[in-house]
């Protein structure tokens, strides 16, 4: 039986290990009896040490594939990491204080898979502590070679389908990064600025222009007015004269100049941000070079070429005061689209760069959203709204150095692209020279130096997981997967981007249903990231000090889809669960030594009702777990561990448990046959969200009964059916003892007093159920006589 007190630490290692040698939780693709439950898992971003936000939403899913599998379910729970791309690049740059650009590629190269390597050990063992049930045979990396070569295939098949194309043209760029971002990877951030108001001059006249990026004033390419504005629309058509650089710019009417900003006249460069690029679409102008790549202005631009953007913002508003030519100068808070990845402003830059055309199937992404069931509903209204939002085409291409290469080269005689053959990859483009000639007949190449967008391989883990095109690929059975899990701050790429790959490549949705997991806030509104280094809790520390089983308990605590708070006093709920359930098991099992499993017995009507409402619960529970509200589950399963089963219950057949000389062996045999049978489905209902303590309660005592190695390998089981009479009469019980219980306390009795005299008015349908379980009234109530009467409704009395 059970020790007297539950030890998680040494449990918790000894599990895993049986676990793991056991092969518990290994995917089995050739088991035809059961249908596939597929998870497309986050792979983590390796960019820096996990946190409680990562363990919050992970533990999610994980509990969802326990559950799925204690549903008669083959679960293929696979787990990735996404260790290829800028995230990873800067680690390593920040870790080893090095530049990928002062490197050759092979040593960074080799400094990134040494940092990945490092990093994925460890991430691999955390979620190993937490007793997550994936298969590890599934792992993958998204800069193996495998992955690589899917990934690969993946850009080549949209290169056929004309779908994926090359172009020159302005691009959103980190200069910061040094490179080519997509529009998903904007982030918007209110930063401190001034409006500068500028004196532009029209036909001798001075008018004001009010701009954020005065050091765009050589790349002006005209002014812009709203033609509703009374006030300036009498200089529509005219020409403006442009300050210090003294070239004359149209005055054109837009409607989309909000009046209301500024002098209500806008300067339109190349780009100050990007509703310049939307203008620059519209009109018919040449593109004029301020900025460079690097974040400086051209050389060759008067006054300030070759100085940083903001000491050239700076240099130029001197230059305009000097000159009488700046007006006033406000300071202001506006909203800058920033890079995701490292909060700096981007620029738009023209630049030849890599797309995926998504603009011209808009209206199929928003169809499809239709087909999928999301979790919860109304997450689907973000991501229609990112699509409708959507302006340009998908960049695919990053200047950086440790990704997946395009497998591409570019014909030195002729300049057209070669695309390299399936079978040749994964291929590197630098390393390798392609194995035929061009069309020309030229053997001379020039290869790609970009590598792909770390999306554009993430949004092919569906393909990752089911091997596509690989000797072992299992596309028939595993597309579209079951279930994929994410934040919501990532609709926009993965979700979006995963729709994308696999409708094109397909013409199918990649997942049924999408769980959408909240985060865990280091403070009001703020979200807890690796980026932002603003968690001081230690996931690791955490697990050592309050156990695995904790932590997840507290994990299935948030409603699905919702941000929460963390803090440790959080996990003194978790650790009083624990201890209860570790208390409850050992009552319970103390008192079946001598039960004969298997028996026929006659339940006694008290036993029927905890079975009953045992039954109603799991199948609420299931409901919810079916929808991945993991957290209504939870707290549909603790309203009946604690108050049904332990406050109610337990004491109500306590004595009969005790004393079978006073009672009669049959009726002891029948609470024992109830208290075995709830005790295990309750073992099975928290296994999913506490995996060793229930793993070690079933050990102790129900393995050699049940004849399955670990509890997490039986399934739930409930009926459609509730008996609404049995429920009834469990409900006016439950409310009689708590009746008692309260009206001792106020009376400052022990339990265990006496009362003289308790009278339970009652609905007829349930009188006889209620002489049944009168013997367990008096013991419990210790009333010295108890009166039973028939009303419409339940009234108790207590003297």
């Amino acid at each position: 039986m059970l020790e007297k007190k539950y030890k998680p630490m040494i449990t918790e290692v000894a599990l895993r290990e049986f676990w793991e040698n056991e092969d518990v939780y290994k995917f089995n693709i050739n088991e035809n009896n059961k249908e596939i439950y597929s998870i497309d898992t986050p792979p983590p971003t390796v960019s820096g040490k996990l946190h409680i936000g990562h363990i919050f939403s992970y533990t999610q899913a994980e509990m969802i594939a326990r559950y799925k599998r204690m549903r008669g379910f083959n679960v293929f729970y696979p787990f990735g990491f996404d260790d290829n791309g800028l995230p990873t690049e800067r680690l390593v740059e920040n870790e080893h204080k090095v530049k990928a650009s002062e490197l050759k590629r092979s040593e960074f190269t080799k400094l990134c898979l040494n940092t990945v390597d490092y990093y994925e050990n460890e991430f691999k063992e955390l979620w190993q502590s937490l007793g997550f049930s994936c298969d590890w045979n599934l792992l993958y990396r998204t800069i193996s070679p495998e992955c690589q070569r899917i990934s690969q295939k993946s850009f080549i098949d949209l290169y056929h389908k004309n779908k994926a194309y090359i172009e020159e043209s302005p691009v959103l760029y980190c200069t910061n990064c040094q490179t080519s971002i997509a529009q998903a990877e904007l982030e918007t951030q209110e930063l401190s600025s001034s409006f500068n108001h500028v004196k532009f001059m029209v036909e001798s006249k001075a008018i004001s222009i009010a701009t954020t990026r005065p050091e765009l004033l050589n790349s002006c390419l005209a002014i812009l007015i709203n033609p509703s504005d009374n006030k300036h629309s009498y200089l529509i058509g005219k020409k403006a004269l442009v300050p210090l650089y003294g070239f004359e710019v149209p005055i054109i009417a837009d409607e989309d100049v909000d009046i209301n900003k500024g002098s209500g006249m806008v300067m339109f460069c190349t780009f100050g941000d990007t509703q310049d690029l939307e203008w620059f679409k519209k009109y018919d102008f040449s593109y004029k070079k301020t900025i460079t790549k690097k974040g400086f202005i051209a050389d060759n631009v008067a006054f300030i070429g070759g100085l940083h953007v903001k000491k050239a913002r700076k240099k130029i508003i001197e230059l305009l005061e000097e000159h009488g030519l700046l007006i006033k100068t406000e300071k202001i808070k506006h909203n800058v689209s920033v890079h995701e990845r490292c909060s700096h402003e981007i620029e738009i830059i023209p630049s030849e760069q890599w797309y995926i055309d998504i603009m011209s199937s808009k209206d199929e992404f928003i169809k499809i959203a239709d087909k999928i069931n999301w979790n919860p509903s109304y997450m689907k209204a973000r991501y229609l709204s990112w699509v409708n939002n959507l302006k340009w085409n998908w960049c695919i291409s990053r200047q950086r150095y440790f990704g997946v290469p395009f497998p591409v080269w570019y014909c030195k005689n002729c300049g057209k692209v070669k695309i390299a053959k399936n079978e040749e990859l994964p291929v590197n483009p630098q390393e390798t020279n392609p194995s035929e000639a061009c069309e020309c007949g030229s053997t001379s190449f020039i290869p790609e130096t970009a590598v792909l967008d770390t999306w554009a391989t993430s949004s092919v883990t569906p393909l990752i997981n089911a091997k596509w095109g690989e000797k072992n690929s299992i596309v028939n059975k595993l597309l579209p997967m079951s279930m994929r899990t994410q934040a919501h701050e990532i609709i926009r790429t993965w979700a979006f981007y995963t729709i994308v790959k696999s409708y094109y490549h397909f013409g199918v949705i990649p997942w049924k249903d999408v769980m959408i997991c909240g985060f865990v806030l280091a403070r009001k509104g703020e979200k807890i990231g690796k980026s932002k280094n603003n968690s001081s809790y230690k996931p690791k520390t955490l697990i050592a000090t309050h156990s695995a089983d904790s932590v997840r308990y507290w994990a299935a605590s948030a409603k699905l889809g919702t941000d929460t708070t963390f803090s440790e006093q959080d996990l003194k709920l978790s650790k009083r669960f624990i201890t209860k359930l570790w208390n409850a098991a050992k009552f319970s099992l103390m008192h079946l030594g001598d039960f004969e499993v298997g028996k026929d017995v006659r339940l006694l009507k008290q036993d029927q009702w905890i079975l009953d409402k045992l039954n109603k619960t799991l199948n609420t529970a299931a409901g919810y777990l079916d929808n991945y509200e993991i957290g209504l589950a939870r707290n549909t399963l603790d309203e009946f561990f604690w108050k049904d089963y332990c406050d109610n219950y337990l004491e109500l057949v306590k004595d009969r448990l005790y004393k079978p000389q006073l009672y009669g062996a049959e009726n002891r045999e029948s609470a024992q046959q109830a208290v075995y049978l709830t005790l295990l489905a309750i073992l099975k209902s928290y296994a999913i969200f506490t995996p060793f303590i229930t793993e070690k309660i079933y050990k102790s005592y129900f393995e050699q009964y049940e004849q399955c190695k670990s509890i997490h390998l039986l399934q739930w089981n409930f009926s459609n059916n509730e008996n609404n009479q049995s429920l009834l009469f469990g409900e006016c019980l439950k409310e009689v003892l708590t009746a008692v219980r309260k009206f001792k306390s106020e009376n400052v009795l022990s339990m265990k007093d006496k009362i003289d005299c308790l009278t339970i008015t009652i609905p007829s349908e349930i009188k006889a159920l209620f002489r049944e379980v009168l013997p367990d009234l008096y013991s419990t109530t210790h009333a010295q006589q108890i009166y039973l009467n028939e009303g419409t409704r339940l009234i108790i009395g207590i003297k």
